[in-house]
Formats: C-alpha cells, sequence, structure tokens
C-alpha cells in the first residue's frame, strides 16, 4: 500500500473519529442542559397558581430593591464593574439559574411581545429555541475547518500545546457563562435606573445592548466553539493512542494526558449542566428575536401572504401600493391571532400556544394607521422578512 493510500485512509479515519465525538458530545452536553431545565417545569406550572396572580397583583406597589429580585442583585457590589464580575463569576457554579431569575426573566419576555401571561409556556418555547440552536451547534463551517487544521499544527510537540492548548476552551465557556450572569444583573441595574418603584411585577426590559458587539447569536458561535475544540480534543487524543499507542510522540508526559482528559471531561459537565441552561434563558433577552418568536411554519406563511397582498394591492392601483405591504408587515402585535391569517399559515391551536400571538393589520386600513401602528415593533424588523 502507497505511502499516500494509507495517509488517506488516516485522515478519513481522524475526520470519521471527529464527526462522532462531535456529535456525540454534543448530544451529552444538550442532555444535561434539559436535565437541569426540567425542574423549570415547575416553576412554569406556579406561574398559573393564584397565589403567584396575587403575589404579582399589577394594583400593588413596591421598591424595586424590596422585590425578590432586586434583593438578589441590587447589592453594594453591583454599581461597581471590578466587583461586580468576580461575584457574577463564582455565582455561575451555585444556582446558575435561579427561581426568581427565571420568573423576572420570563415576566419581561412576555410584556416585551404582549402575550397573556396566563397561557403562555416560556419554558416549552426556550426548549424550542435550543432544539433550534443544537442544529447550529451540530454543524460545520469554514472557520471551524481552518481551527482543525490549526489544531493539528500545534500539537506538534516544540509548542507544548499541553500547557495551555487544552485550557482554551474552559476559559472560553467561563468567560461566556460570566457575561450571561452579568447580563441577568446589568437588566436589573437598567430596571432601578429607570425608576425606583415597580407596580405588581417587575419588568425588565430586553435589549441587544447588554450582550457582547449587541450580537445575542455571538454567544451561540462561541459555545460552538467551544464545543467543537473539545471534541475535536478528545477525538484527536482517542484516534492518536488507537493508531500510535498511548506512549507516543503525541503524549510523552504523564501529564499531557491527565490535563486533556480532566479539562475535555469538564467542559462537557460545566457546558451542559451550568453554562447551556444560562445561555437559554438569557438569549431571549435580546431584541432581535423575530426568528425564535415566530416557527417557521409562520415566516413562511408570513411570506406567501406578503407576495399575494402585493398581487392585490397592484390590481387596485393604490398610490400606497408598495407602503402598504411593508407597513402592513410591521404593524404585527402580539396580542391576538386572525382566523383566517392563522388557518392559512397552516398554525394548529396547540402550535399556537407556543408562540406569542399575531394579528394582522386589515388591508383596507389607511396608510397614516399602517404607520403608527408599525412604530410599536419596529425593534422586531419584520421589513428584513425578505420574499424568496
Amino acid at each position: 500500500m502507497s505511502a499516500t493510500v494509507e495517509g488517506a485512509q488516516q485522515l478519513q479515519m481522524l475526520i470519521f473519529t471527529l464527526a462522532f465525538f462531535h456529535v456525540f458530545s454534543s448530544l451529552i452536553t444538550f442532555s444535561l442542559g434539559e436535565a437541569k431545565m426540567r425542574r423549570w417545569e415547575a416553576w412554569e406550572a406556579e406561574t398559573r397558581t393564584m397565589e403567584y396572580q396575587f403575589s404579582n397583583d399589577p394594583r400593588r406597589f413596591q421598591f424595586i430593591h424590596q422585590t425578590s429580585f432586586g434583593k438578589r442583585h441590587l447589592r453594594s457590589w453591583s454599581e461597581h464593574r471590578i466587583f461586580r464580575l468576580p461575584v457574577v463569576f463564582f455565582r455561575q457554579f451555585f444556582e446558575s439559574v435561579s427561581k426568581v431569575d427565571y420568573l423576572t426573566l420570563r415576566h419581561g419576555f412576555i410584556m416585551a411581545h404582549g402575550k397573556q401571561e396566563s397561557n403562555f409556556d416560556f419554558q416549552k418555547y426556550i426548549r424550542r429555541t435550543l432544539e433550534k440552536d443544537f442544529g447550529v451547534v451540530i454543524g460545520m463551517s469554514l472557520g471551524i475547518w481552518i481551527f482543525s487544521v490549526l489544531f493539528i499544527f500545534f500539537n506538534a510537540y516544540v509548542f507544548h500545546n499541553y500547557i495551555w492548548l487544552p485550557f482554551i476552551p474552559v476559559l472560553m465557556l467561563l468567560a461566556v457563562g460570566t457575561k450571561l450572569q452579568s447580563i441577568i444583573t446589568k437588566m436589573c441595574l437598567d430596571r432601578n435606573d429607570k425608576s425606583h418603584v415597580v407596580r405588581g411585577s417587575l419588568v425588565v426590559q430586553p435589549s441587544d445592548h447588554f450582550f457582547w458587539f449587541s450580537q445575542p447569536k455571538l454567544l451561540l458561535h462561541l459555545m460552538h466553539f467551544i464545543l467543537f475544540q473539545n471534541s475535536f480534543q478528545l477525538a484527536f487524543f482517542s484516534w492518536t493512542w488507537y493508531k500510535f499507542g498511548l506512549r507516543s510522540c503525541f503524549h510523552r508526559k504523564t501529564e499531557d494526558i491527565v490535563i486533556k482528559l480532566t479539562i475535555g471531561i469538564l467542559v462537557q459537565i460545566l457546558c451542559g449542566y451550568v453554562t447551556l441552561p444560562l445561555y437559554a434563558l438569557v438569549t431571549q433577552m435580546g431584541t432581535s428575536a423575530l426568528e425564535n418568536v415566530f416557527p417557521e411554519v409562520v415566516v413562511k406563511g408570513l411570506r406567501r401572504w406578503q407576495r399575494k397582498a402585493k398581487k392585490n394591492i397592484a390590481r387596485k392601483n393604490v398610490y400606497w401600493a408598495d407602503a402598504s405591504v411593508d407597513h402592513s408587515l410591521t404593524s404585527l402585535s402580539f396580542s391576538t391571532l386572525d382566523a383566517s391569517v392563522t388557518a392559512e399559515l397552516g398554525i394548529t391551536a396547540e402550535e399556537d400556544e407556543l408562540y406569542p400571538s399575531t394579528e394582522i393589520a386589515e388591508e383596507g386600513s389607511d396608510a397614516t394607521r399602517q404607520v403608527n401602528r408599525s412604530e410599536s415593533f419596529e425593534g422586531f424588523g419584520l421589513r428584513n422578512i425578505a420574499v424568496e
């Protein structure tokens, strides 16, 4: 067998091993996250009790620092970044998602999207978005392949990679967890700066500016990179062990083996049981949540409805034809969903319970009314729904 053929076979074996470890480690991570989020079901069920409704009576006034959320986050350290970062860093290891954080962020999300709190299952909605993110995490991109080549290159003994390379994913994971915890505290501080008194439940305001570079999706790409690097490290270790033996040029020292295996397992547990549930909750606090707010069937239905509306308006030859279509899409209200549009989009009654409702403005309304109604939902960027 020629060296070229043998090299190709070894490369195929390495790619197969990498694919197996990446998918398997991703499944373990998301399974751990699902296990952690199961207790959220009890918190979600509590929001439908009379006791919860009474404790969040809108006729009740109180200071923010007297609320449970305020008591947790409005402390002497929260105002100063130099003191806040160490606290939120260690907080991710001890009750990373507390009950009061979940209920407050849930209420803020519902109020921002106009859904009736009594019939919206926020926990199921989070699980749906997490399933969508899972498809991104197990995927591959050009940047990931470039990193794979660099990873193999830096595994040369001369770089002493066991000293620094295995620690990259764990340091990145700790940074992401710290940022997520910091966002929750900043949301409380932001609400306290606007008003010290709250009526009923404390309402936090979702915003992209809490996230790095105002991009909530950046955290997803970081999680993708972390999981891939960790799985690649374990896959490369297993492949070299199988091909060249445990004591080879790739693992000359015992500490090299111990560090790689320990860090690999630690990242797996920390990412799945600590960071992933926190990520799933906090990333819902971004304002650019259109793709998650609407299921895929709704987005496709909106595109069909947009094309049909343009054809109808073109036949009527009205002077505001273009403006009507653009503003009618941005004038969606999350309070009710017109029955005829629901039937056209193909949404069942069960599916409708999981997502914020939608009200399509009547086609015959005047242009001024369309503009005024659209301003309240400018943040959702429905103009960006492209017609295919």
